[in-house]
């Protein structure tokens, strides 16, 4: 533009009191308030006067500023921490919230927040008590452990316990277990924040017990055992069983610890997967602190959980950095339901257990009548029960795959490709998230929970009704 058609359409942008009494607005306002709705519509102005001075804005009309400024009230109107389908087959999956909660533990969550509660008080003793009472007893009692503490995730236990038990000392690692994890974990930087001396030993591949002997000096306080999450390495390998280390570490007075990521409390037989130990398989290996998550095999809220040897889990009590890592009340509450179904045997009633252990004939059947469900509403659509591949997720079991059965749906005539498709569920009033295969959306029914179904045929619904 010329200087003077600038200037004339800088002056032509409408008035804030214009944009703002517009009728349309009264869907916003009581969500968002005046003024924000107000500041969204200085900023979608800024940007229109920047684009008249540099040309890269032609059009400055009412309908326009209206157009970008509806776009980011529908983005920021509506909460964005939703519960959504997930039809992937991928039961802990990290980016969908990991574990679902068992109804009763949301129920007890709901309990505790919405009054007051002992959450550090001692109703038996009449006075102040400690929030880690809630669960010690419980992971004891399910690990064998002599003492409990819980902190607000697995990577906080790993730093607490390094930072309390080795700071400005040595911690010996093998090559073979330096790893990231999601995030951008990594140990060696876990290691150095802390406080602690990494020493690495063996290789990539092949670590053995010498290795670790050999390196353990006066300045040694702790030998580490790493999960490697959804790492592997296949082929000429070695490694220390946890067994040996925890005699060899004994044996020379330092400790050993062992960061399982995804801890079990069920034995990997139980659920038809192979290859793990359970937390209590760790304790009577002797290993003296045991870390892991309790939001993935176990099924519960997001937690960490440290369980071991009553000595050091004391230090740990009493280490200053605790308190910014303490857990508050909602999820201790949920985690201490979720507890107490293992103690009592009703593992079944854990959303992600059940999902995991579920059987293929069952699956099938669910299958089946999901695809019965959505010819009945979707005129316009194919749906085939077909095998699939699930997965456990969550970093854990990384080579073994779930077998399943899903949906896959093909439509006749004028329809969204599959890309097309999959966005659109997305973004639906009720979000769907699916998997894909051989250019096919696929809903796989292992992560569906009770109601879902019928979300999804709602959904699919309202996609193809803007078509």
């Amino acid at each position: 533009m010329t200087e003077p058609h600038v200037q004339a359409s800088l002056r032509g942008l409408p008035p804030m009191d214009s944009l703002l009494d517009q009728i349309w607005l009264e869907e916003w306002i009581p969500s968002l308030g005046r003024e924000t709705v107000k500041r969204v519509f200085t900023s979608v102005v800024n940007d229109i006067r920047e684009g008249i001075r540099n040309g890269s804005v032609e059009n400055t009309s009412m309908e326009a500023i209206n157009r970008r400024a509806a776009s980011v009230f529908a983005r920021r109107g509506c909460s964005s921490l939703r519960s959504l389908v997930n039809a992937t087959g991928v039961v802990v999956h990290t980016n969908l919230g990991r574990s679902c909660l068992a109804e009763e533990a949301v129920r007890s969550v709901s309990d505790v927040a919405r009054s007051y509660s002992t959450l550090e008080y001692d109703l038996h003793a009449g006075e102040r008590g400690h929030r880690n009472d809630h669960v010690e007893w419980l992971l004891c009692e399910l690990s064998g452990a002599e003492a409990a503490l819980v902190v607000n995730n697995n990577a906080a236990a790993v730093l607490l316990c390094l930072a309390a038990l080795a700071r400005d000392r040595e911690v010996i690692v093998s090559r073979g277990e330096l790893v990231e994890i999601g995030g951008s974990f990594r140990i060696p930087d876990v290691m150095a924040f802390s406080g602690a001396r990494l020493v690495e030993v063996g290789t990539t591949n092949r670590t053995h017990r010498a290795d670790y002997i050999d390196a353990i000096t006066p300045d040694t306080a702790m030998v580490l055992k790493v999960h490697p999450s959804n790492f592997r390495i296949q082929g000429f390998t070695a490694s220390v069983d946890r067994q040996d280390l925890a005699r060899s570490a004994m044996d020379r007075g330092v400790i050993s610890m062992e960061d399982l990521g995804s801890g079990m409390i069920v034995a990997c037989g139980e659920l038809g997967l192979s290859g793990e130990p359970t937390i209590r398989d760790c304790i009577a290996a002797g290993i003296d602190i045991v870390t892991f998550s309790g939001d993935k095999m176990l099924g519960g809220p997001q937690i960490g959980c440290i369980v071991g040897k009553r000595s050091l889990i004391g230090r740990l009590k009493s280490y200053a950095l605790l308190r910014a890592l303490r857990v508050d009340k909602m999820t201790l509450a949920a985690f201490e339901t979720t507890l107490r179904f293992y103690l009592a045997g009703q593992n079944d009633r854990i959303p992600t257990v059940r999902m995991i252990s579920e059987r293929p004939e069952a699956l099938r059947k669910k299958a089946q009548r999901l695809a019965r469900l959505l010819s009945k509403r979707i005129s316009a659509g194919v749906f085939e029960v077909i095998p699939v591949s699930d997965a456990v997720g969550g970093g854990a079991f990384p080579a073994e795959t779930l077998p399943g059965f899903g949906v896959a749906i093909r439509f006749r005539g004028d329809v969204p490709s599959t890309g097309q498709l999959l966005s659109s569920l997305r973004s639906a009033e009720y979000p769907v998230i699916a998997g894909a295969r051989d250019d096919v959306a696929v809903f796989h029914v292992r992560t569906l929970l009770e109601g879902d179904e019928e979300k999804i045929a709602r959904s699919l619904e309202s996609v193809l009704s803007r078509r």
